[in-house]
């Protein structure tokens, strides 16, 4: 047992990759040409000696080197405690990746663009994902080819920054290079293998060709050092299917597997001094996602197909479009030696969703076979100032305030009726008064058929819902030696449609010698219920255990959720601790930070309650006659996160080149310590938070996740070698049994030549080994798998090996 936990102290050493490309606080800053980081807003700090640790990621090497195309994807395997998988039959979170840091939600992340708060995706996690009953932060809507770097800040910072940022902050920082021009062109494809006895088949050999082209222009704007930056990027992914062979398993699902996508982007990022002490700045972005995944598989006896269309039965596909538009504008100026930074930051997302392939099983041979389903969208608007200045204070005293003021718009976007509806014979639409006798029947088994097109049915309401909050803060660094360091912040927000909170923060930094310091921090956090949590709801079909349920979501202002005992959400709030330090060198570096979260009243999904566990009063109301589920949003939960962050990196001279090895890593340990029911739903813990809908929650992130990365450049020669093993993940089924992911190792692999200074090719290898999760082999005919295949979206993913080539120019 002590051998044990000795390894996994050990190997909680996890994935960031590329020492060249990655820093944390103790390494070397000479490729980090602006010293402002997040985390703190003293432009003296530098990333080598802040309290808190923040990972400085160089996007460009690090995209250079491996087959990653989309941010999120590069996150997973170069930041430590990142985790992000593509879903699969999980609606509209096959198009967005939902992504965690410390195993917390991905709406307890907050995402910001050269420093401003970026908007949200109005897409809530609701199938099979990590964060169902979140909203999230979508990155893949920027381009890597915009981005300069990402700075990773792995403490809570909601008193800092506001709402979302109880598990920590990412910063992405945009190019700002003024001249030349940069292109690079990726082509990778899935190279298809069956893990263990041809258990898993595929559509082709060859598959999940993506095609990646990004074009980046540098310009100067005017002769006082203003610059223009722009970057178009074109993405464009096949499928990869991945099915349970039908020949050994009678799978729920037969196309499995990625999706499809394209994907265009533009963003600009601009400067222009207008006088002495004046500065404009500009920032752009615009992109569209079109992306096509299958949903499950209706069989030709099922009730919701219609033989004489669909005579073996049809793979619905939804076909999504994702629009995202950000514009932010700023001044900086001097007044009386305070730096004042005042801004707007404009964004805005649409998600609309178009079902093909599909039927509205009440119309008969007579429905439409595609159908617009509507979708959803959020608006957000912020103002606000920053002022920085500092004050000769012993070794230095920096002070900063501010202020914000901010919008956001939700809406849901209406479908055509005869997405969601359900009709009679005659074709009119079902009523409470309609007669048993005119439904719609499966003749085969006489069960009544189901209304709206099948795959995703679409939202029968438009709903328009909005709010604003106002926030003040104060954040202060002072230097009381030159060896150590203190900075308290605090934060106050108003939201108007809940009420205000007050949060503070106290970090330290302490350098016993110049190569070893101490650091560490506590905060209090907190993250507003979001719009789409207060006010979603949609009535829809899920598979369980191979079985079609009618459920209804409620929005948390309904009568539904009312009657059954579910309180209007409230703020999430957290308790942030954590504690290490940093030892540098030259050649060796490490940094160890251990945390502590303790989040109370977390927002997540609850599970379904059957018509004979609601109230009587519902169950006898005819206006939920069809519901044969219900689920709410609820502050369901309380948690406590424990865990270690670890970095080593060692650099060497061997002959002519250079060497330079990263053992880098997470561990994460979760535990749900309460349940928080209300006394209606007294003695139903065991549905309103059911084992498994905790599975999903405990399962956001491994226990630990382990990177190693060798590179080795001499010359114009580099070659890259990274192992990352991820730790079991434990999901749970529909029958309660629990499925099991074992630990599991993938390999990377790349090979660079610089042709000159204008242009390199990178050839290389991504899980070059072929490894998948676990199969579920005696899960996947039974139906419960989450996903409906044989694996699950855990781990590395489902997709199997990739090679791919890269090519960078410039002139």
């Amino acid at each position: 047992m002590k051998i044990k936990y000795i390894s996994a102290m050990f190997l909680s050493v996890s994935a960031l990759s590329y020492a060249q490309q990655i820093n944390d606080t103790i390494t070397k800053e000479s490729k980090i040409e602006e010293v402002a980081i997040t985390g703190s807003r003293n432009k003296k700090r530098t990333v080598i000696n802040t309290a808190v640790p923040i990972d400085v990621i160089d996007i460009k090497q690090v995209s250079q080197s491996t087959g990653q195309v989309e941010v999120n994807q590069l996150l997973q395997f170069a930041a430590p405690s990142f985790n992000s998988n593509k879903q699969s039959g999980s609606d509209g979170a096959d198009a967005v990746d939902p992504a965690t840091l410390r195993g917390l939600g991905p709406d307890q992340t907050l995402l910001l663009l050269n420093g401003k708060r970026y908007h949200q995706s109005s897409l809530i996690n609701l199938f099979g994902t990590k964060g169902r009953g979140n909203t999230g932060s979508d990155m893949n809507t920027i381009p890597i080819g915009a981005i300069k770097r990402v700075e990773v800040l792995r403490d809570g910072a909601s008193a800092q920054y506001g709402s979302d940022a109880i598990a920590g902050v990412i910063n992405l920082i945009l190019n700002d290079r003024n001249k030349g021009f940069e292109g690079n062109a990726f082509y990778g494809m899935n190279l298809f293998k069956s893990p263990g006895d041809k258990d898993i088949v595929s559509d082709h050999k060859i598959d999940g060709t993506t095609f990646d082209f990004s074009g980046n222009l540098g310009t100067q704007i005017g002769s006082k050092g203003g610059f223009g930056n722009f970057t178009a990027e074109f993405v464009n992914k096949d499928y990869a299917i991945r099915n349970a062979n039908p020949d050994k398993y009678t799978a729920s699902r037969q196309r499995f597997g990625d999706a499809k996508a394209q994907n265009a982007y533009f963003f600009g990022n601009v400067e222009l001094p207008l006088s002495d002490g004046l500065k404009f700045y500009s920032r752009q972005g615009f992109s569209h996602r079109n992306t096509k995944a299958y949903a499950w598989t209706r069989t030709p006896d099922a009730d919701g197909n219609i033989p004489e269309v669909y005579p073996n039965g049809f793979d619905p596909v939804e076909d999504t479009s994702i629009t995202d538009f950000t514009f932010d504008n700023g001044l900086k100026f001097k007044i009386a030696e305070w730096e004042v930074d005042f801004y707007n930051a404009f964004g805005s997302n649409r998600f609309t969703y178009d079902i093909t392939n599909t039927i509205n099983a009440t119309l008969g041979v007579k429905s439409p076979t595609s159908f617009d389903a509507g979708g959803h969208s959020l608006l957000q608007n912020t103002t606000g100032f920053n002022a920085v200045k500092q004050f000769k204070v012993l070794e230095g005293l920096n002070i900063a305030f501010g202020s914000e003021f901010r919008y956001e718009k939700f809406n849901i976007i209406k479908g055509e009726e005869a997405s969601y509806a359900m009709y009679d014979i005659n074709g009119n639409i079902v009523t409470r008064d309609t007669p048993e006798n005119l439904l719609v029947t499966n003749p085969l088994n006489g069960a009544v058929r189901p209304g709206g097109s099948q795959g995703f049915p679409g939202y029968s309401s438009d709903i328009g819902k909005s709010r604003n909050n106002f926030a003040a803060y104060i954040d202060t660094e002072l230097d009381i030696t030159k060896d150590w360091m203190i900075s308290v912040a605090g934060r106050f927000e108003n939201y108007n449609d809940f009420g205000s909170t007050l949060n503070g923060k106290f970090a330290t930094r302490y350098a016993i010698t110049p190569q070893f310091a101490f650091r560490g921090s506590v905060s209090t956090g907190f993250r507003a219920p979001s719009l789409a949590q207060k006010y979603y709801s949609q009535q829809f079909t899920n598979f369980q255990g191979g079985q079609l349920i009618a459920v209804q979501l409620a929005s948390n202002d309904s009568d539904l959720a009312s009657r059954v005992g579910i309180s209007q959400l409230k703020q999430e709030t957290s308790l942030n601790g954590s504690a290490g330090f940093t030892f540098n060198t030259g050649k060796f570096t490490a940094t160890v930070d251990g945390y502590y979260i303790k989040v109370k009243d977390r927002i997540v999904l609850t599970g379904y309650f059957s018509r004979v566990d609601l109230p009587i009063d519902v169950q006898d109301d005819p206006n939920y006659e069809y519901i044969d589920q219900a689920q709410f949003f609820a502050n369901a939960i309380d948690t406590r996160t424990k865990g270690l962050d670890i970095i080593l990196s060692y650099t060497e001279t061997i002959g002519s080149g250079k060497l330079t090895a990263m053992l880098a890593g997470n561990y994460n340990d979760m535990e749900i310590t309460k349940v928080n029911t209300s006394d209606q739903l007294k003695g139903k813990e065991d549905i309103y938070l059911s084992k498994r809908e905790k599975g999903f929650i405990l399962a956001s992130a491994p226990k630990t996740k382990i990177n190693l990365n060798l590179n080795y450049k001499i010359s114009k020669f580099n070659a890259n070698l990274q192992l990352v093993r991820f730790d079991k993940t434990t999901l749970i089924g529909y029958d309660d049994a629990e499925q099991v992911y074992n630990p599991k190792v993938t390999t990377d692999i790349s090979f660079g030549y610089e042709f000159s200074n204008s242009l390199n090719l990178t050839l290389g290898s991504k899980n070059i080994f072929n490894r998948y999760p676990t199969l579920q082999t005696t899960q996947v005919s039974d139906g419960n798998t989450e996903s409906g295949g044989i694996v699950d979206p855990v781990q590395m993913g489902f997709s199997g090996r990739q090679v791919f080539a890269r090519l960078n120019f410039k002139f």
